[in-house]
């Protein structure tokens, strides 16, 4: 089983730059302009998500299960995360780069999502949700993580209508790119 050299994916990162499994086992390289971002500080709730949330019917975790959230993640008709992939990122986790943030209930994982932290910069990977909001919980519970740990900058790749609900953004990629460089360079970390 092959995976992408651990070095190499995280200089990658600090570039702007992310894999994505493509047919017959590619790997293909994307740096998008724009590029989606969500702004920390402007986060956006739902008042029905808010009400999810202060129910705390689901249980936050953080990295108890990485390889397990990799798997819901890949749970789809098509998905970017291969073999390869999901071993690459399993060893970024072994590392202390990738992590993973869960929704449990009733002693199940019910969604979740994962991501590479270097620095003061989150890059969001992938989320799932096996039960309705579970993903969505998991999200809030990041975005509440990282400002408690002083980071400025959550990638979200690209936009989507999903992720644009929670004030996600589209920046020109040299915007994009002053703020990684800002963001990887402070000294904090996810755990």
């Amino acid at each position: 089983m092959s995976s992408i050299n651990p070095e190499f994916l995280l200089q990658a990162y600090r570039i702007g730059i992310f894999p994505m499994a493509m047919e017959q086992g590619e790997i293909g390289w994307f740096s998008p302009d724009p590029r989606g971002v969500i702004p920390l500080e402007s986060f956006h709730q739902t008042k029905s998500l808010k009400r999810v949330v202060a129910s705390k019917k689901f249980e936050i975790r953080i990295n108890s299960s990485f390889s397990e959230v990799i798997d819901g993640c890949a749970e789809r008709d098509e998905t970017w995360i291969d073999e390869t992939v999901r071993e690459s990122y399993i060893s970024l986790s072994a590392n202390g780069y990738a992590h993973s943030v869960e929704a449990w209930y009733e002693g199940e994982l019910a969604g979740g999502l994962y991501g590479v932290a270097i620095g003061g910069a989150f890059f969001g990977e992938s989320m799932f949700s096996r039960k309705s909001d579970a993903s969505k919980v998991a999200l809030v519970a990041l975005v509440e993580h990282l400002n408690r740990r002083k980071f400025i900058l959550l990638d979200t790749q690209w936009t989507t209508p999903h992720l644009r609900k929670f004030g996600a953004v589209d920046i020109p990629k040299s915007d994009y790119i002053k703020k990684l460089n800002k963001a990887i360079r402070l000294e904090v970390s996810f755990i």
